[in-house]
């Protein structure tokens, strides 16, 4: 299965599912189409890049895009004060309670163009 195939259903699966995921889980889901191995070699993979992303969703984009499109982005902190720090969970202010917390910074984009 190619990558960016590999990509997308595995982000419908991360976004669908009510529980825990597991490799195992989206394999068996699949009656088995894709391997756990092929989950985990995926997941393995090096880290993507904000290049990485740009070059999967430009062309999305370009066909959306147009004169009158405006780009909303949005940020929030999901709070989570008790496990330690690593690269996902870190220090973040957070400005509408005017201190830092530790959490999860979430960054939502959102493209408006035409109607969509």
């Amino acid at each position: 299965m190619k990558t960016n195939n590999l990509h997308d259903l595995y982000s419908d699966y991360l976004i669908s599912a009510l529980g825990q995921t597991t490799a195992s889980g989206l394999s068996a889901l699949l009656n088995g189409a894709v391997s756990h191995d092929q989950v985990q070699r995926f997941l393995a993979r090096e880290a993507q890049t904000s290049a990485d992303l740009w070059r999967m969703v430009k062309p999305h984009v370009r066909r959306m895009q147009s004169e009158d499109g405006v780009m909303i982005v949005d940020d929030s902190i999901a709070e989570k004060p008790y496990p330690h720090e690593n690269e996902l969970i870190c220090w973040h202010y957070d400005h509408s309670q005017q201190r830092s917390i530790k959490g999860i910074n979430l960054v939502t984009c959102l493209y408006h163009s035409r109607g969509l």
